[in-house]
């Protein structure tokens, strides 16, 4: 411990290591449920390329294991801490470096929030679309770790869609550069790809180059409500093979309706078995809003309610931003579940959760973006009951074990991390398994990156 301080403060700011242990313990884990953490040795917090550098140097030369970490706001574990680790925070590497309106790019360093990048580049005109629900804190450096996603993916795609290139300092402090400023780019392997989603386990971002969008017009939504899970899901089917292109398209089912009903008083019936929700920013959103709500009457919707303008749709999109928030009162703790399944699949996704909550006595509410099939099962549970906390955990693990079954993914975008790393086994098999492992030797042969999770 003595000689990591040492070597550590040597190419590092006193301000830049944090040891005590009331202070790191606060660095130990992200905000999932049912991971074990460790006990740092110290939080790093870098502001360079060069520290960082310095950093891995050292862990590479004693041996130490490194976790990367960014605002700890994952569902998965990933940031959790391991025993005498060193936590490499890059919160402070927070500068916008860049945003060039010509080339549509913007040059960011990790630690930059999500919603402080969507500000900067609106004042340019343009758009990046990524917006995890933890937009006001999430990074952009655990975005790309988790190849996060958001309401909007529906129309504009996940994180890896907008991550041309990276600047990744390896575990042994080499910095690697991978991909391209230009729109186009199909120079050798994409290892841009490769650590978009690895959870700090191949190496640490330490800049970014991202695409950006024009800013699109204003979005109006309407809000359909459904005497069934089934009959929404049908919708959602209809709506996707019209080839509508919606920029939100989300789902609510009973339990979570009726959460935001109890935590907001927004008035939504109590008869409501699955609420739609569908945004358009098109240029004639109000044509587009037309045609979806045909095809929800269709589907058998008892009501659709399109907005009149934005103040409007904002209101009605309100619902599905509490939703998290209204499930969390339900119990003292909730497991949140990230399972995919195709579009087709999605009301066998939402009826097989329910017989799980009603199989093990549980509240489990669904949100889902139901436009690109991710639904997030929401376990609701007393956490100091041992009973309930075993039965939550196990209904957790058979949701997954359905999504699979649909043929689904056991995460769409919030990564795997300690949560998950035993079904990404299930899911990958034992070819993609070692393939997989082999690639992570490659990288990182020691196995100090982010050290238990994934595999």
């Amino acid at each position: 411990m003595d000689d990591l301080l040492t070597r550590l403060r040597a190419g590092l700011p006193a301000e830049a290591l944090l040891t005590d242990p009331d202070v790191t313990a606060s660095y130990a884990r992200d905000m999932a449920s049912f991971c074990a953490a460790g006990d740092p040795a110290v939080v790093v917090l870098p502001r360079t390329v060069e520290q960082v550098q310095h950093v891995m140097r050292t862990a590479t030369e004693l041996r130490v294991p490194v976790v990367p970490q960014g605002a700890r706001t994952g569902l998965s574990g990933g940031a959790n801490a391991s025993d005498g680790c060193i936590v490499l925070s890059l919160v402070k590497m927070d500068r916008v470096l860049e945003i060039n309106p010509v080339d549509r790019i913007a040059v960011v360093e990790p630690g930059v929030v999500n919603a402080v990048l969507s500000r900067a580049v609106a004042e340019h005109g343009l758009y990046y679309p990524p917006d995890p629900s933890s937009w006001e804190t999430c990074t952009i450096g655990g975005n790309i770790g988790t190849a996060s996603g958001g309401l909007c993916c529906v129309k504009y795609g996940v994180t890896a869609e907008y991550v041309l290139g990276l600047d990744v300092v390896l575990a042994d402090g080499r910095l690697l550069s991978t991909g391209r400023r230009t729109a186009k780019g199909v120079a050798g392997y994409d290892l841009t790809r490769l650590f978009v989603g690895s959870e700090g386990s191949l190496g640490i971002v330490v800049r970014a180059v991202l695409a950006l969008k024009p800013q699109p017009p204003a979005q109006l939504a309407l809000a359909a409500e459904f005497p069934s899970a089934a009959a929404a899901c049908a919708a959602v089917c209809a709506i996707m093979e019209r080839g509508h292109t919606p920029s939100l398209l989300e789902l609510m089912d009973r339990t979570t309706v009726q959460a935001v009903n109890k935590l907001a008083r927004m008035g939504l019936p109590d008869t409501t078995e699955a609420l739609l929700l569908c945004a358009f920013d098109t240029p004639d959103p109000a044509a587009d809003l037309a045609a979806v709500g045909e095809l929800c009457a269709a589907a058998g919707a008892t009501e659709v309610v399109p907005a009149a303008d934005v103040a409007e749709s904002e209101l009605l999109l309100q619902a599905r931003r509490l939703s998290l928030t209204a499930l969390e009162t339900i119990k003292s703790a909730t497991m949140i579940d990230d399972v995919c399944v195709p579009r087709t699949r999605l009301a066998e996704m939402l009826d097989g959760t329910a017989a799980v909550a009603e199989k093990y006595g549980l509240t489990i509410g669904v949100c889902a973006h139901a436009g690109d099939g991710n639904t997030h099962p929401v376990v609701c549970f007393d956490h100091t009951d041992e009973d309930e906390s075993r039965r939550a955990r196990e209904s957790f693990d058979e949701i997954m074990a359905l999504g699979l079954a649909l043929g689904g993914t056991i995460t769409g975008e919030h990564g795997v991390g300690v949560l998950k790393k035993e079904w990404l086994a299930r899911e990958l098999g034992p070819v993609g398994l070692e393939l997989q492992r082999g690639i992570k030797a490659t990288f990182d042969p020691l196995g100090l990156l982010n050290p238990g999770k994934l595999f």
